[in-house]
Parts: structure tokens; sequence; C-alpha cells
């Protein structure tokens, strides 16, 4: 079984409530939510949005599954641009009761060769926070190397905070 798949509207409401389980463990890394967020209709729209760009060619929304095939998290590559940049950015997240276990690990893989032989993309990035060292190991995993800094890149946690970037190329 591959431990990524498309999203599904069916997805949803193991979604929502994934999230409202883990929104206190996941709150250090990511944007500030309004409460809809973590509600089946605010997880509809959002599958809705992602599909959607999917189907544009835009976006590519997977669910992490683990060896049960149960949802246990995501990982989206985000903003494909094709043309002469052929490149796109990754994003992932796994419940608190799935981490460590090689779960993200193994999704990035899959994703990563999603994005090299089916999509025939030539670059993904990867950030970080600079403190999310587990994020940084699964990424360096799977190849990416650190390729930069970007200082008070995104408003996480309420703050404007540094990220480390990071690529991968399809060669």
């Amino acid at each position: 079984m591959r431990p990524t798949r498309l999203v599904t509207p069916d997805d949803v409401p193991t979604l929502a409530a994934l999230l409202t389980m883990n929104r206190t463990f996941l709150a250090p890394w990511e944007p500030l939510r309004d409460d809809d967020h973590f509600t089946v209709a605010g997880q509809r729209r959002l599958v809705e949005e992602q599909l959607a760009d999917h189907a544009a060619g835009r976006c590519l929304p997977h669910v992490i599954v683990d060896e049960a095939g149960d949802v246990v998290g995501r990982i989206t590559l985000t903003s494909i641009v094709r043309g002469a940049f052929q490149s796109c950015s990754v994003g992932y997240w796994v419940g608190a009761a799935s981490n460590g276990r090689g779960l993200a690990t193994a999704a990035v893989a899959d994703i990563t060769r999603v994005a090299f032989h089916d999509l025939g993309l030539h670059r993904i990035q990867g950030d970080t926070l600079l403190h999310n060292a587990a994020s940084q190991r699964v990424l360096e995993r799977n190849g990416f190397e650190r390729i930069g800094l970007a200082p008070r890149y995104l408003c996480i946690a309420g703050e404007w905070q540094d990220f480390a970037l990071y690529q991968v190329l399809a060669d």
C-alpha cells in the first residue's frame, strides 16, 4: 500500500477530527487558524478548493495513510508552476499519535516520486522552521538539501518566523 493517496471528499470528517485532536500539537508549526478550520464544513471547503486547484494542475492534495490504510495526516504539493520552472512546494503534517513512525518520511518519498515521475517536475521546495529538526530530517532523508535561510518568511503561531529552505531536484 502506498503511504499517500489523493484526498477525497469522503476524507473530510476524518481530517476534521484529526485536526481537532491535534490542534495543540500542530499549533507551533501552523499559521493561526480560526475555529472553522477544524470543522467538517471548514475542511470540506478546503478540500473542495484543493481538488479544484488539482484539476487545474496547480496543486496535488494527498492524505498520508498508515499501514492499516487509516488517514493520519496530509501532504500537499502546492504552487505547481510549469514552463521553464517546473517546480512546486511541499507541505505535510502527521498527527501526534502517528508521529515518529517514519510515516512523514515515507509520504515525502512517495510524493517526490509522483512529482518527478508522474508530473514531470524538475524541483520541489520544502521549508521548515529553524527549530523543526524533525521535519528537516524528513526532508534530508529524502535527498533534500538546505539551500538557504528566509528571514521572517511565514507568519506561524502568530509570529513572523525564519525558515530553512530546502530543495530536491529530479536529476
